[in-house]
């Protein structure tokens, strides 16, 4: 869709409605512009181990989409290294625009050229044909694709 940014998370979604967007996943409980700023601080110390992307409607201002993964250094796999799939949302008046999909796919690309062997993720029973669509498949309880 046009004026639909994909990109990194920003201090500044703070007040382009990112934690609203999470709350429609999740609790998120009450943060602050400091404690998100604090927050943001931590993850840009851990570099290209954790990404958070968000999809921003350019025209509101808004930020629509959002997925984060994180990346696991194993001995398994001759020290092979997992991406983890976590807190996928799309706003509920988005749905059904492919933004999921969008967010999915950046974030999977990230983590086969970070070098993991595979990603995996947690989701309800119910988002499973999504994740399936997007390219997983069901492993044991959860979700993974392999590189």
């Amino acid at each position: 869709m046009e004026g639909l940014e994909l990109r990194r998370l920003e201090r500044g979604d703070f007040d382009k409605g990112f934690l609203q967007l999470m709350q429609q996943l999740t609790v998120v409980g009450d943060v602050s512009r400091g404690m998100f700023d604090a927050k943001m601080q931590q993850l840009e110390k851990l570099g290209d181990y954790h990404r958070i992307v968000v999809i921003e409607d350019v025209k509101s201002g808004r930020v629509v989409a959002t997925g984060s993964i994180f990346i696991e250094h194993k001995f398994a796999r001759s020290c092979g290294k997992v991406g983890h799939l976590e807190d996928v949302v799309v706003d509920e008046r988005m749905r059904g625009c492919h933004l999921g999909q969008r967010v999915i796919e950046a974030l999977t690309s990230f983590a086969e050229d970070a070098g993991c062997y595979k990603v995996i993720l947690d989701c309800k029973p119910e988002n499973a044909a999504f994740y399936e669509k997007c390219g997983y498949s069901k492993k044991e309880i959860q979700m993974a694709k392999y590189f």
